[in-house]
This record gives structure tokens, sequence and C-alpha cells, in this order.
């Protein structure tokens, strides 16, 4: 096992009916502003129970935060929390409204070119202070509830945005309010959070059997409860173990002392920025060709892989490995999420635009051992084509 920092200060308030607890959660002399992004938080009164909790408290809100946050919108909600003097940000949504309220948090007190916030990659901003936040989650899927990271888009690339400073105070985890979520996105956030674990997980063993079983115990949960969430949307204990599982999947635990892979991440970055497909679905895209090339680089843990999670047992290596690849294929297929580039009408012609913004935005050494070059992302993105 690496060497390895873990600390995670985020209170989590888990169950239904916590909104009621806001109150005691929030400063009582805070100045709060909340972001949401569409018009679901306000049709479905989310927006108003929040609202009400926050009591008398100056409040101000903030809407419009897109699936993936521009930083031209997030700064004008800097500008509100510079002007109001806003001491206090609650992220009401899912993962872009959490990453977008982090980005504001650090921003507003910062002295430079906000802009400049964009490009740290995953090191630490240089920043001293960053406004407190706390969240009300109503989609599963990103784990940004219990973590320190965003990501940013502008000007057609996504961006890391790391920083201790921001870890949410607390964050409200009722799976009832994700109860009214479209299918679409129910199906999004089982396969956003199983990417996440895939990631951090099938990469090369270090003997952290410690993560490795906690991480195996969590995809199983998804492969269990993904499809009972989504044919019962009101299936509250297979909606709340989805909700665990994707905060789980990101808070940093699996992650500690083990090599991680995002490179998958990094090239379905590329796919929303230029095409608008939804970031789970080019994750879904990515992954299983991904394996394909990197079979031998990844060998040890996809059997592994195979054998605990699928229970695949029987064959060779390089069938047991196949079948293992195949079998996320069909899950995320069996959830409605197509897995091939060509069923989301992109051109084959586009690759080259891909590879492209891939060299522009400096993702050319990616993977846990940084040897997958761009020539190895176009392959990818070749089998991930077509069938």
């Amino acid at each position: 096992m690496q060497n390895f920092d873990y600390h995670n200060p985020t209170h989590i308030v888990f169950g239904q009916d916590r909104l009621a607890e806001l109150d005691q959660l929030v400063p009582a002399q805070a100045n709060v502003l909340v972001l949401y992004g569409g018009g679901s938080v306000e049709r479905f009164g989310t927006l108003d129970a929040v609202l009400a909790q926050l009591g008398s408290r100056r409040v101000t809100t903030f809407g419009g935060i897109e699936p993936n946050p521009q930083f031209d919108t997030l700064m004008k909600a800097v500008e509100i929390v510079r002007e109001q003097e806003i001491d206090f940000l609650l992220a009401l949504g899912g993962g872009s409204v959490m990453d977008g309220t982090k980005f504001v948090a650090a921003a507003a007190p910062y002295q430079g070119d906000a802009e400049s916030l964009l490009s740290h990659g995953f090191a630490p901003l240089p920043i001293e202070r960053s406004i407190p936040l706390g969240v009300v989650a109503t989609l599963p899927a990103t784990g940004s509830e219990m973590n320190m990271g965003a990501v940013v888009s502008h000007n057609g690339g996504k961006f890391p945005v790391m920083s201790p400073l921001n870890f949410p105070k607390f964050s409200i985890l009722d799976p009832s309010l994700t109860f009214t979520l479209p299918r679409k996105q129910v199906a999004n956030g089982v396969v956003d959070a199983f990417v996440h674990i895939l990631e951090q997980y099938v990469t090369y063993p270090v003997n952290a059997p410690v993560q490795d079983r906690t991480a195996e115990g969590l995809l199983q949960t998804l492969i269990e409860v993904g499809p009972v969430t989504l044919e019962q949307p009101e299936n509250y204990d297979a909606r709340a173990s989805l909700v665990w599982t994707a905060t789980w999947a990101l808070n940093g635990f699996i992650g500690a002392g083990v090599p991680q892979d995002w490179a998958t991440h990094m090239i379905g970055h590329e796919l929303t920025a230029l095409f608008g497909i939804d970031h789970a679905q080019t994750l879904a895209i990515v992954q299983p060709s991904l394996w394909k090339l990197r079979k031998q680089q990844k060998r040890e843990k996809l059997l592994q892989y195979a054998q605990r999670v699928w229970h695949i047992n029987a064959g060779s290596d390089d069938q047991r490995i196949d079948a293992a690849i195949d079998k996320t294929r069909e899950f995320f297929q069996s959830l409605g999420v197509a897995t091939r580039l060509s069923e989301y009408g992109v051109e084959r012609e586009r690759i080259d635009d891909v590879v492209n913004a891939l060299q522009t935005h400096g993702m050319t050494a990616l993977s846990e051992t940084g040897d997958l070059d761009l020539a190895i992302s176009r392959q990818i993105l070749e089998d991930a084509y077509a069938a």
C-alpha cells in the first residue's frame, strides 16, 4: 500500500426528513447564498422547503447553474457574494451545482484573476481561504457532497478545481429528495458512481485489501440496486443504497494509498465539451474500450475484478478479462445508457477533434502510469466508436 494522508471533515446528515435540521447546521447569523440549477427544485417545492428552514437569516438565491457549470455563470454568483458580503453558501442540487458552488467559494475571496484558478489541474488551489459551504443533495452521482473537488467548464474545456478548503461543512442526503429525478438522470448517476470506483480500483495491485474489498462491495451494490431503483423510483431502501454508494465512490477512502487512473474521465470530458454528451454517457462509451486497449497494463486487477465482482472463474486469463469487459458494457446498456460513440450521432471524422482537444488541454500522458499518449487515446476512441 502506498503512503497517504486521509482527512474528510464533511458532516453527513443522512436519511428521510432530515431537511428540518438545516436550521441547526447553518450558522445562525449567516448571510446565505443558495445556489441551484434548473427549475426542478422550484417545481417540486424543494427550494421553498430549504428557504423555510433558513428562517430569518438574510438569504439570496442564484439559479441557472448548468449541468456542466460554466465559468461565466459562476462568476455572476461570485459578484453577488462580493457585493452582498455573503459568508455562507448552500448548494441545492446535484454534482454540477455542488461543483459550481465550490468554485464560487474559492473564487469570491481570491484577489487574483479567477480564471487562473482553472489552471492547477489536480493540485490544490493557491488560496488562503474559501467561503464555507453546505449541501442539500438532490441527485446521487458525483460524490461531490463529501470531497474537495470540482470540475468547471470554460472555453470548450473542463477543468479540475481542488482545495481542502472546499470540503462541504455538511451535506444533507435525503434519498426521498431524489424520487422525482428522471429515469435518465438516475441511470447516469449509477454509471458515474460505478466508473468513479473503477478508476480507483482497476489499476495495478499495491496490496491494499481494505480499499479493494470496499470498492468491490460498492460495485456489487450498484449492480444490485441500480436496476431496482430505476424500476421502482420510490423504493426508499434501494435509493438510499444508491445515494450512499455514490458518496463513498468518491469521498477519498477507496482511493487512499492506491494508484488511480482518471483517463476515462479526461477523455470523456472532451466528448461532453465537444458534443454535449452527458458526462456519465461519455464514461460508458470510453471505459470498456480503454480496458480493451490496456489489458496488459491492468491485467492483474482486471482478473481480480472479473472474479470478485462478476464471479467469472472459467476460461483463460484473456477470456475472463474479455468477459468482465463485456459484463461491464452490458450493465451500462441494461440501464439504458448507450456505450458506442456512434450512437450519439457523432461522425467518426470528429475523433480528430477529440484528440486535438486532448492535446490542447495537456492530456498527453494519462493513466495511473502516465503512458497513455494521444495515439492510444485515438485507438480507444476508434474502438469506442462502433461495434
